[in-house]
C-alpha cells in the first residue's frame, strides 16, 4: 500500500473564520489583509516525484503549509476530512472515480479542490466545475500561477488557466441556442447576469467592479444574490451554471464576452 505522509493537524477554535484572498491575474498576486494562519494544502498524486515537487513549491510559498500527501483519490477523500485541509490539489486523470472524489471532497465544509491535469479540454474543465472543483489548471502552468490559485480558492474565488477559460468560452459560444433552463435563472436581474457572466470569464470581484464601474463590494453582493437564487453552493458552481445557461455567449456591448 502506498505510503502516506501526514502532518499532524492543529485545529483551534479561532480558525473557524477563514481569510478572504483573491487571485489577481496575470501577476497572480494576493491582495488584501494577510491571512491569520497558513492555508493547509493536501497534495494528491499517484506520482511520488510530482508530490515531492508540489510539496517543495508550496512549502516555500508564503502563507501555505502542506498538511498531508495522498497517493490515490480514495486516500485523498479520507485525508481531506481528517486534516480539515483548506485546499486539495488533485493531480488526476479525469475518470469517473476522480469526479466522484471531487464531489466528495468539495462537499466538505471549508475545503476547496484544484484539479491539475495535462489536458486543456473544455469538457473536462466543465465536468470538474460541475462536480464542485474550484480550480482547473494545466500542468505546464507557471509555479506562481499554482501558488496564486491555492490562495484564490482558499478565499472563495475560482482559478482557471487562461487557456482553459478561452476553450470554455469558445465551446459554449458555438452553441448560441443553448439556453437550457436552470431553475431560478429567470429571477436574476440584468446586472446579476452580467456579473455572473464576467465571473465565468475568470474575473474576480475587483475586476468585475472595475468593468462595470461599481465597487468590489457591490460586485460581491450581486454574486452572492445570484448564488442564492440559483442555489449554487459556491462561486465555482455559479460559473458552471453560467456556461451551462449560455450567458458566456452573450454579445452585449461593453462586456467583452463572446
Amino acid at each position: 500500500m502506498p505510503s502516506i505522509a501526514v502532518a499532524s493537524p492543529v485545529i483551534a477554535a479561532e480558525e473557524a473564520a477563514r481569510p478572504r484572498l483573491r487571485l489577481v491575474p496575470p501577476s497572480h498576486e494576493v491582495e488584501g489583509q494577510l491571512p491569520s494562519r497558513e492555508v493547509r494544502v493536501l497534495i494528491a498524486s499517484g506520482h511520488s516525484l510530482l508530490r515531492a515537487g508540489y510539496r517543495a513549491l508550496l512549502e516555500n510559498a508564503a502563507g501555505i503549509s502542506v498538511a498531508a500527501e495522498a497517493a490515490t483519490v480514495e486516500q485523498a477523500v479520507g485525508l481531506a476530512h481528517w486534516t480539515e485541509a483548506d485546499v486539495v490539489l488533485l493531480d488526476a486523470s479525469l475518470t469517473a472515480e476522480a469526479i466522484d472524489s471531487i464531489r466528495a471532497i468539495s462537499g466538505l465544509a471549508g475545503t476547496s479542490v484544484i484539479v491539475l491535469t495535462g489536458s486543456e479540454d473544455a469538457d473536462n474543465a466543465f465536468a470538474v466545475l460541475r462536480a464542485g472543483a474550484s480550480g482547473f489548471l494545466v500542468m505546464d502552468c507557471d509555479p506562481d500561477e499554482l501558488v496564486g490559485a491555492v490562495h484564490a480558492v482558499a478565499g472563495g474565488e475560482v482559478a482557471l488557466s487562461p487557456s482553459v477559460t478561452r476553450r470554455l468560452i469558445a465551446r459554449f459560444a458555438a452553441q448560441p441556442d443553448r439556453r437550457e433552463a436552470r431553475d431560478g435563472l429567470e429571477e436574476l436581474t440584468p446586472r446579476e447576469r452580467e456579473v455572473m457572466a464576467l465571473a465565468a470569464r475568470g474575473l474576480n470581484n475587483d475586476e468585475i467592479g472595475e468593468s462595470l464601474a461599481v465597487s468590489p463590494a457591490t460586485a460581491k453582493t450581486h454574486i452572492n444574490r445570484a448564488m442564492m437564487k440559483l442555489r449554487a453552493r459556491d462561486r465555482a458552481q455559479l460559473v458552471a451554471f453560467a456556461y451551462e445557461s449560455g450567458l458566456v455567449a452573450s454579445t452585449r456591448s461593453g462586456l467583452g464576452l463572446v
